[in-house]
């Protein structure tokens, strides 16, 4: 059995919301980028295996983007979800930088009925890309900011960067 397939590889970057922790697979796709103390977040495993060389473009791009200088990730990403959760979360993609939408919006998108809105809500707070997957440009109809996995802080923090704020 091929052990690198399944290998978790991992590292840290520093950004103005704390030091983010990406993971990504055997072939470089991004799985994940958790905020400190996000809800839900990874944690290192034991058995992962650090290995900063392969986040060299997310790390550029992050950086570019807390600079202001990215509107736009262009990385690849494998998040591991239902079918369901893929569809939302590519939603996402969707969003403009400096813009904001609703979960209302996100579901009608994606052609899911008026009644999945929660569901919506449940795959956009499941997003395991924060900040690459733009969860934090979702807000509520009424236009308040709502729920955020790595807090509202950060999603004021992300927003007010992007302009929409």
């Amino acid at each position: 059995m091929n052990t690198e397939r399944h290998t978790t590889y991992c590292t840290t970057v520093p950004s103005p919301l704390g030091e983010l922790l990406l993971t990504a697979d055997a072939s470089g796709a991004l799985t994940s980028l958790s905020v400190p103390g996000q809800k839900g977040g990874r944690v290192v495993g034991e058995d992962w295996v650090r290995d900063p060389a392969r986040f060299t473009a997310a790390e550029r791009q992050l950086a570019a983007y807390f600079a202001g200088e990215l509107k736009e990730f262009e990385l690849e990403m494998r998040p591991e979800g239902t079918e369901f959760r893929r569809r939302v979360w590519d939603a996402l993609d969707d969003v403009p930088y400096g813009a904001t939408t609703t979960y209302g919006e996100v579901a009608a998108r994606i052609g899911a009925s008026r009644a999945a809105v929660r569901a919506v809500g449940g795959a956009i707070g499941a997003n395991p890309l924060l900040i690459v997957r733009p969860c934090h440009r979702v807000i509520g109809a009424t236009g308040a900011l709502t729920g955020y996995a790595g807090g509202l802080e950060k999603k004021v923090e992300l927003l007010t960067l992007e302009g929409s704020l």
